[in-house]
């Protein structure tokens, strides 16, 4: 007789599904039969041009799916950012994870419109924002971001350079809009600089 995963609240039970873990910066194997559900940690979704550019397509993290049968953008490779568990999602419960692939398009959409605002200042700004909403916590002094994103990184999602991002963010420091400590950006919200 056949397993099957039946559940009464139309979601999946996570003990049922195969678990992976990848390694910081490993690559997610491409395989186009499956989705990625991650459990804990957080990866990038990228494809790169003809001349070696990288281009970021999302950050995603606890609770998102991520996986081949999403794109048609080739070359695709998802990259872990962090140490990473995920479940794999066979086709035949695909359905079950319907919040999470509309969620995977709002957040590609939302991101996709940050990457068009000008000016790069702005643009800088709402990505940190936004980042921040996704893997940040609160502390003390404002909004920690709990990913370790480099400057170049930075750029390759916003089209610019890595010297135009260390630029703004020593400006955004000056002003007071962020902390910075060794590799950690603190985002401060007051009423003078709000999320929007």
């Amino acid at each position: 007789m056949p397993h099957s995963i039946i559940t009464s609240n139309n979601s999946t039970i996570n003990e049922q599904l195969p678990q992976r873990l990848f390694a910081r910066r490993q690559v997610i194997p491409p395989r186009n039969e499956v989705l990625w559900r991650i459990e804990r940690g957080a990866v990038r979704t990228l494809t790169w041009s003809e001349d070696g550019t990288f281009i970021t397509l999302g950050y995603w993290g606890p609770g998102d799916i991520v996986g081949y049968p999403l794109s048609k953008v080739k070359p695709y490779q998802i990259e872990s950012l962090t140490s990473v568990e995920v479940s794999v999602v066979p086709p035949h419960i695909w359905y079950q994870d319907i919040d999470a692939l509309l969620s995977h398009i709002q957040q590609a959409e939302e991101l996709l419109s940050i990457v068009h605002r000008k000016p790069m200042s702005l643009r800088l700004w709402q990505f940190l924002v936004w980042l921040s909403e996704k893997f940040g916590c609160d502390v003390e002094q404002g909004k920690l971001l709990d990913i370790n994103v480099t400057h170049q990184e930075i750029a390759e999602v916003l089209n610019t350079t890595r010297v135009t991002v260390t630029r703004l963010l020593q400006q955004f420091e000056e002003e007071g809009k962020l902390l910075r400590s060794k590799r950690q950006i603190i985002l401060r919200f007051t009423n003078q600089f709000m999320r929007e």
